[in-house]
């Protein structure tokens, strides 16, 4: 279980200036599932904050991780996650992932994983819609699926949801930009591309909190496909159309890195307050450097350590929790080179 100190992003909650507090690690106090009868994981269930570890794993189990996508320090951490919990557990794990978090390079990946009959899949679908049968498909052959960070349409056929709470978070980054911006202004998301669940909720959280609030006016998403210079130049359009905005969401690592260079290109750093999702060594700079102000980092290695932990529970026969929620840890320049360090996101393990 990893000990660092956490803020937990809630409705409401303010994202900067914050006091960090612990979270602790018990066992939740949330419907399972024995694995023996059946999954229930589907979107009405309670949801856990936290989980109890399982015992060491009666065999050594064969689990394949697929990321959503390789290389992203997002993942990357998620898989150092990953392997301490397999180690710790007596399990072995294979890691993989895209070069794009795009469902037609993901799906060719997972049916060659499917082909070579592991034990169970940790899997963070890259769409909604286009990784829905084929994971049903894994599913039917016996596979347990463990969903981690992003989920699809009708997640019945999984054995647990790991995510963060995303729409929570998006509030809370609308309240952190709120704060930079007393008197309100104009304000944008700019995400990856639609149908991805966790960044979906994320908008969400951010639209419906803007939206409320009188004083905001809500521009269109712009959708940078996960690419940071298409971010870049999305953001400098923005600002040449809208030149007084005062406040962007960049929804996720990528989204960030361009925003923040589109910004910085516009010449408009010091008016533009920017609050990112993810919390990469490249956000880090840029929160040093003044270009970012505020960084809602997920727990990642925790999600990883979780999602070994329920398939091994559910290859063992014992109890899963069908939906888990994780927190999140704040940075701001002020504790990022304390406390909130612990929370940035790893290049390597």
């Amino acid at each position: 279980m990893n000990t660092r100190t956490l803020v937990r992003v809630t409705v409401g909650m303010a994202v900067l200036a914050l006091p960090l507090t612990a979270c602790s690690s018990s066992k939740p106090e949330a419907a399972t599932t024995n694995a023996a009868t059946g999954s229930s994981a589907g979107a009405d269930v309670p949801v856990a904050t936290s989980i109890t570890a399982p015992p060491k794993a009666k065999k050594n189990y064969n689990i394949q991780f697929i990321q959503g996508v390789s290389g992203d320090q997002f993942y990357i951490t998620m898989q150092c996650g990953v392997q301490a919990e397999a180690a710790k557990l007596g399990v072995t794990v294979k890691t993989q992932g895209p070069q794009k978090f795009d469902p037609t390079l993901q799906t060719p990946i997972l049916n060659s994983v499917v082909a070579s009959k592991p034990d169970a899949i940790l899997i963070a679908p890259t769409d909604v819609t286009a990784m829905q049968a084929p994971l049903q498909a894994a599913a039917a052959q016996g596979i347990k699926i463990i969903l981690v960070d992003t989920t699809t349409k009708d997640p019945s056929y999984a054995v647990t949801q790991i995510a963060s709470d995303n729409e929570a978070g998006g509030k809370a980054a609308f309240d952190a930009i709120k704060k930079l911006n007393p008197s309100g202004g104009k304000v944008m998301v700019m995400s990856t591309d639609p149908g991805v669940s966790t960044v979906d909720a994320r908008i969400k959280g951010f639209e419906d909190a803007a939206k409320a609030d009188s004083s905001f006016s809500y521009l269109p998403v712009q959708y940078s496909h996960d690419d940071p210079a298409t971010a870049s130049n999305l953001m400098g359009s923005a600002l040449q159309k809208d030149p007084d905005i005062s406040g962007v969401f960049a929804a996720n690592l990528f989204a960030a890195e361009g925003t923040a260079n589109g910004v910085k290109q516009a010449g408009k750093s010091q008016s533009v307050k920017i609050v990112s999702f993810d919390a990469g060594p490249n956000q880090v700079k840029a929160l040093n450097d003044g270009t970012v102000q505020g960084l809602i980092a997920q727990e990642p290695y925790v999600i990883g350590q979780y999602g070994i932990d329920q398939a091994v529970a559910a290859l063992d026969g014992g109890t899963v929790t069908p939906k888990i929620q994780t927190g999140s840890t704040t940075i701001t320049k002020d504790n990022v080179n304390g406390s909130g360090g612990d929370a940035v996101y790893k290049s390597s393990c």
